[in-house]
C-alpha cells in the first residue's frame, strides 16, 4: 500500500503543501481553521512525515519517550525510574513528558516526542480515544501503562483496579466495618472509576447500600483533607473506615488524621508510599507496584524493537494486600 505523501494531505485539506508543512512543523502563525483542516487530513490519511518515517526505518535515535500524568506523583515517579533503569540496561535513553491530565497537552507531548524520533513510546493515557496514535503504531512500539483506552489498539500494562479495590474493601468488611468511605473519587481517571466500582461491588455483595455521603472527592490540599475527615466523623452514622483510592489521597488522609490526633479510623491505601510503614499504626496497602509495571512495559518495548509482532496484549500484573495495622482496626475501637 502506498504511503500517503505531503501532497496527498494538501489535496485532502484543500491547501498548499507549504501550508501543510508549516502546520506539521509547529509554526505559530497558523489560523485555527487551517490547522483543523490539516490535522483532520493527517488523521484521515494516517500520514507520517517523511523525515520521521525515514528516521524510524533507519533506526536513528536511541531514546524511548515516556508520557505520564506528573513526575511528582509517587506512583509515576517510581514507574518512570523503573523504565529508565531498564532502558539504560538495554543501551537506550529516555525522555519524559507530563500531561497534567489534559488531553490536548497529552497529544502535544506525544507528537513532540514522535517528531524527536523516539524509538518507542510508553504512555499513561488521559482520554479513552487514541485514534490519533494509529498512524504511529505500525512504525514503533507503543505501550500504555496504568490505564486502558477504547478498543484494544496497543499493548497495555495495568492492574485489576476493580477486583483489587473490591478485595481491599472486602478486607475492611471482614473486620466488621459497614460505614466505609471511599476517598478520592475523580472521574478523570478510568482507574479510579474502576476502583469505585470495586468498592461498590464489595458493599453490594454484603447487602450494604453505598451511601452517597461516603463517596468523597479527592482532597486537593491538606486543608481539604482535614475538612473531609471532620465531615465523615460528624454524620449520625460516622465512617469507621477509609479506603483511599490512591497513595496521594492516603498521604492527605494521614496528614489529616495526625493533625487532628485521629488514630482510631481504619485505613487502606490503594498504592504504597514512602514512610507508610513508619507511621503508627503502619498503613495497610494494596501493593500496586509501579516498578513491576514499568519493567513490564519496557520489556514489551524491547520485544517490539526486537521484531516481535502480534496482536496487542492486555497484561494485568498482580497486586497483593499488605496488612500492616491500619486496615485491621475494628469498628468497636472507633470513637463516635
Amino acid at each position: 500500500m502506498r504511503r500517503p505523501t505531503l501532497n496527498d494531505v494538501a489535496a485532502e485539506a484543500g491547501v498548499s503543501a507549504k501550508s501543510v508543512s508549516r502546520v506539521i512543523n509547529g509554526a505559530s502563525n497558523i489560523s485555527p481553521e487551517l490547522r483543523r483542516r490539516v490535522e483532520t487530513a493527517v488523521e484521515k490519511l494516517n500520514y507520517v512525515p517523511n523525515t520521521l518515517a525515514r528516521a524510524l526505518k533507519m533506526g536513528i535515535g536511541d531514546t524511548v519517550g515516556v508520557v505520564i500524568d506528573s513526575i511528582s506523583d509517587p506512583f509515576f515517579a517510581a514507574l518512570t525510574s523503573a523504565v529508565e533503569a531498564a532502558a539504560v540496561e538495554a543501551g537506550l535513553g529516555t525522555v519524559f513528558g507530563s500531561t497534567g491530565l489534559d488531553p490536548a497537552r497529552e497529544r502535544e507531548q506525544v507528537e513532540r516526542m514522535i517528531m524527536r524520533q523516539v524509538k518507542a513510546l510508553i504512555l499513561a493515557p488521559v482520554r479513552r480515544s487514541h485514534d490519533y496514535l494509529r498512524r504511529y503504531a505500525a512504525q514503533m512500539p507503543i505501550v500504555l501503562v496504568d490505564r486502558t483506552v477504547e478498543g484494544q489498539l496497543f499493548d497495555t500494562v495495568r492492574v485489576d483496579d476493580r477486583g483489587d479495590a473490591r478485595a481491599a474493601v472486602d478486607h475492611l468488611l471482614a473486620v466488621g466495618h459497614r460505614r466505609i468511605a471511599f476517598v478520592g473519587a475523580d472521574d478523570r481517571y478510568s482507574t479510579i472509576c474502576d476502583r469505585l466500582l470495586g468498592y461498590r461491588d464489595a458493599l453490594a455483595a454484603h447487602g450494604i447500600e453505598a451511601a452517597a455521603e461516603l463517596c468523597c472527592p479527592q482532597p486537593v490540599t491538606d486543608a481539604d483533607s482535614v475538612a473531609l475527615l471532620a465531615g465523615l466523623r460528624t454524620f449520625p452514622e460516622p465512617a469507621t473506615a477509609l479506603f483511599a483510592a490512591t497513595s496521594r489521597d492516603a498521604i492527605r488522609l494521614v496528614f489529616a488524621m495526625h493533625t487532628t490526633d485521629t488514630t482510631d479510623l481504619a485505613l487502606i491505601s490503594f498504592g504504597d508510599f514512602p514512610l507508610s510503614r513508619s507511621l503508627r499504626p503502619p498503613v495497610t496497602v494494596v501493593d500496586h507496584d509501579p516498578v513491576l509495571i514499568g519493567r513490564t512495559a519496557m520489556q514489551r518495548v524491547l520485544d517490539g524493537l526486537g521484531g516481535e509482532h502480534g496482536p496487542p496484549r492486555d497484561i494485568v500484573v498482580p497486586t497483593r494486600l499488605v496488612p500492616r495495622g491500619s486496615g485491621e482496626i475494628r469498628p468497636s475501637e472507633v470513637s463516635t
